[in-house]
């Protein structure tokens, strides 16, 4: 963890890869991750953890299936959201969009329940930013 100031528009630039989220800092044993994101992600859930969306840039989409019914939650730019622990997602940005998530360390990208993951989608638990 560096112990410097961290430029998001730095780290954000400083790859191309969609769906594929920079791990930028830690709070506890959380990190803090920036991502960008197009097109969809895929269906999953996250049994122990809630999951936390900023958008730094963009639109996102999130697509929810509660115990009410579905329903799809819009976050521009500067909005936040928090999907509850347990609860299927599926996030999605059809013009592109750039992210900030607060996952526990370790947390993969696709959940611990998931459809079948496609080719565009990375699964990780982070890629360490450097930089």
């Amino acid at each position: 963890m560096s112990n410097q100031p961290v430029p998001l528009d730095h780290v954000l630039a400083s790859f191309d890869a969609l769906w594929s989220p920079r791990v930028v800092t830690h709070v506890n044993d959380y990190d803090v991750r920036v991502a960008k994101v197009e097109g969809e992600h895929l269906w999953h859930v996250h049994e122990d953890t809630d999951e936390f969306f900023l958008v730094l840039d963009g639109q996102l989409h999130i697509a929810l299936r509660e115990p009410a019914g579905e329903r799809e939650v819009m976050l521009p730019k500067g909005a936040v959201f928090t999907v509850a622990r347990g609860v299927e997602h599926r996030p999605s940005a059809p013009s592109g969009a750039a992210i900030l998530m607060f996952e526990p360390t370790g947390t993969l990208t696709v959940g611990d329940r998931h459809e079948e993951i496609p080719d565009h989608v990375d699964v990780t638990t982070g890629h360490a930013f450097g930089g």
